[in-house]
């Protein structure tokens, strides 16, 4: 009995410390670091082409400077084969830390929150101003480099917004607004060039 509640003892300091340390790394310095909206260009003439199992369908062209707000990594499901890392992204007034000392946000589930009781700007420029950015990195040295990009850091990187076909049928599109929200509002990337500015 006494090892069954040492056990559980143990899982939930590590649940506690992982979870703390997920929401509190990482600082957002006063300043907008990231001014510029994000560069999109849709261009029909881009070609499909075959990645693993999967069927990309470049839809636009794609780059930005944007301050990581948080970050996820994902291990299961058909998604995480592809993109196993979502970034939380704010450029303009979202990349103030005199702005986000009054926002929290979280990522789960492939989705992207935020909370305030009283914030410095409207929801609407949050929503326009932000955006929950699904990674698929289009070699393993850009993989590696995503999966070290972390909360507080400035980065930059260019590809294409994309949809996604698999020949079962199953699907996964890009949003190409920053002004949506809900479900499908998300941008699917693939990123072909990625860097860490400022850690």
């Amino acid at each position: 009995m006494r090892k069954d509640y040492l056990i559980i003892g143990v899982a939930l300091f590590i649940a506690f410390s992982c979870h703390h340390w997920s929401v509190n790394r990482g600082k957002f310095e006063p300043g907008v670091v990231a001014p510029n909206e994000p560069r999109q260009v849709i261009d029909q003439s881009l070609k499909a082409f075959s990645f693993l199992n999967y069927t990309i369908h470049p839809v636009a062209t794609f780059e930005i400077k944007a301050l990581v707000l948080s970050d996820r990594h994902y291990f299961w499901g058909e998604e995480a084969k592809l993109a196993p890392v979502d970034l939380a992204l704010g450029w303009g007034p979202m990349s103030d830390g005199t702005v986000l000392k009054n926002i929290s946000v979280s990522q789960g589930v492939r989705w992207y929150f935020f909370y305030y009781q009283k914030s410095l700007i409207d929801q609407s420029v949050i929503v326009s101003h932000s955006g929950n950015m699904h990674m698929i990195p289009a070699n393993k040295e850009i993989e590696k480099a995503l999966k070290q990009a972390k909360k507080g850091n400035v980065i930059s990187f260019k590809g294409y917004l994309v949809n996604i076909t698999k020949s079962d049928g199953w699907r996964w599109n890009s949003s190409l607004s920053r002004t949506d929200t809900g479900a499908g509002s998300c941008e699917v990337v693939w990123v072909s060039e990625f860097e860490i500015l400022e850690r």
